[in-house]
């Protein structure tokens, strides 16, 4: 399903009937996060939350829809619980409660997924070698807007030692392919950080606060 199907779709199916029913029908807080067909559900007491748990796939099953069983859980997720070491992944970001190096605050941390980072440079290493004979300032061109669209979307706060893991593997498998266009060795390693420095690849970065 399209995320723009899915918004039109899942509007009715959950976002109005979780707004009327479900927490109509709750003693506590309820909140629903929801980005297309991904989301996420948060309850004051546990009863809600098993409750709602128990119906949910009867009223996706309504309209022909199914959970995904292995992205679907129920964990208590509180910062006066951390020693359940609770966390849950959304957007392909991961969150868990830690304790602030800076303040000794409880803080919610988020950071890029451990399995979606996997993936990341997985599908970099197969573009590296789709396209490392392309010519050097067009392949540093794309290569600038792949990296700034990255660190847009993850560079958040908190997540600066995943940037910084993501781009240093991803600039060696970089090294790696480039140096496999011939039988012959074109970069030194200074002379590859030089080159990426002359076409201004972005550095690992945190734009949201």
């Amino acid at each position: 399903m399209s995320p723009i199907l899915a918004n039109i779709y899942l509007h009715y199916v959950l976002d109005d009937w979780f707004e009327t029913v479900v927490k109509a029908h709750c003693r506590g807080q309820a909140y629903l996060i929801r980005y297309a067909d991904d989301f996420v559900c948060a309850f004051q007491f546990k009863d809600d939350a098993e409750r709602f748990y128990r119906v949910l796939g009867k009223r996706l099953g309504k309209f022909g829809l199914t959970l995904a069983e292995d992205k679907t859980q129920l964990l208590r997720f509180s910062r006066h619980h951390r020693e359940d070491n609770a966390r849950f992944v959304f957007l392909g970001f991961e969150f868990r409660w830690t304790v602030s190096w800076k303040t000794g605050k409880v803080i919610l941390l988020k950071r890029t997924a451990p399995k979606k980072l996997r993936q990341s440079l997985r599908n970099f290493t197969a573009w590296c070698k789709t396209h490392r004979h392309w010519r050097v300032h067009l392949l540093m061109e794309r290569l600038r807007a792949k990296r700034r669209g990255y660190f847009n979307y993850y560079g958040i706060r908190g997540n600066a030692k995943s940037l910084g893991y993501f781009y240093y593997q991803s600039m060696r498998i970089l090294f790696k392919w480039l140096n496999r266009r011939s039988q012959r060795r074109s970069y030194t390693w200074e002379g590859f950080k030089q080159l990426l420095q002359e076409f201004g690849i972005p550095q690992p970065r945190i734009v949201q606060r």
